[in-house]
C-alpha cells in the first residue's frame, strides 16, 4: 500500500535491520524498541488488523512470530519474550505487526500496556464470558 512505511520495508523501499525474510512475512528491529532486540514481525500483504488476517495465513504468519520469539530468546540471552499486537487503537503504523521483545528478569518492564481491575463479582465476570462468548458463537 502506497505510503504505508510497513509496505515500503516489505517492498524493500525503507531501509530497516531485518532479522527474517520468509513468504509468511518479515520481520525488523523496531526503531524505537522496549530494549534492544525489540522485533516487529509483519505479514507481506498490507493488512490493517489481526481480524483481516485470512484463516489459511494464520498458521504461517504465527509460525514466523513463534521462530522469532525463541530466536530473540537464544539469540540474545534473554529470560523470555513479551509478545504483543495491538488492532486499532495504539496501532501506530495501520499495518499488522506482532512485537516480539526480549525479557529477562528484573528488567523493570511493569504495567507496561494497562491498569488491571477487578470484577465486582461472578456475576460480573459470567457477565462478560457471556457477551464475549455469544459473539464469538454469532
Amino acid at each position: 500500500m502506497s505510503g504505508c512505511v510497513f509496505c515500503g520495508i516489505v517492498a524493500g523501499e525503507v531501509p530497516a535491520f531485518r532479522v527474517a525474510d520468509e513468504p509468511d512475512g518479515v520481520a525488523f528491529l523496531d526503531t524505537r524498541p522496549v530494549f534492544k532486540g525489540h522485533v516487529l514481525v509483519v505479514p507481506r500483504t498490507h493488512l490493517v488488523t489481526l481480524t483481516d488476517l485470512p484463516a489459511e495465513a494464520l498458521a504461517g504468519y504465527f509460525g514466523l512470530v513463534q521462530r522469532l520469539a525463541l530466536a530473540v530468546e537464544t539469540g540474545l540471552g534473554a529470560g523470555g519474550t513479551f509478545v504483543a499486537l495491538n488492532n486499532k487503537v495504539s496501532q501506530s503504523v495501520p499495518h499488522l505487526h506482532t512485537h516480539v521483545v526480549p525479557r529477562t528478569k528484573g528488567d523493570g518492564l511493569r504495567g507496561f500496556f494497562w491498569p488491571r481491575t477487578r470484577y465486582t463479582d461472578d456475576a460480573d465476570a459470567e457477565g462478560y464470558a457471556r457477551r464475549v462468548a455469544d459473539a464469538v458463537a454469532a
